[in-house]
């Protein structure tokens, strides 16, 4: 027969649970955190590449946008 365990030792698996639980969270929202603040700074990067680009073109704005289908 299986052993009864007792309430006190279900509340306090209960508890560090919620405890490891809750720092789960807060190293999940700071790891997307991290992963937006990288894709802010990828696509910062990008946007600079075209623009550095697009002025060393000669091309005029319009030019441009038709080749990018805008």
């Amino acid at each position: 027969m299986a052993r009864t365990r007792s309430i006190a030792s279900i509340e306090s698996e209960i508890q560090k649970t919620e405890a490891e639980l809750s720092a789960l969270s807060k190293k999940y929202d700071e790891t997307a955190e991290r992963l937006k603040d990288l894709q802010k700074q990828k696509q910062d990067y990008e946007n600079r590449q075209i623009i550095e680009a697009y002025r060393k073109s000669n091309k005029s704005l319009d030019e441009v946008m038709i080749f990018l289908g805008e």
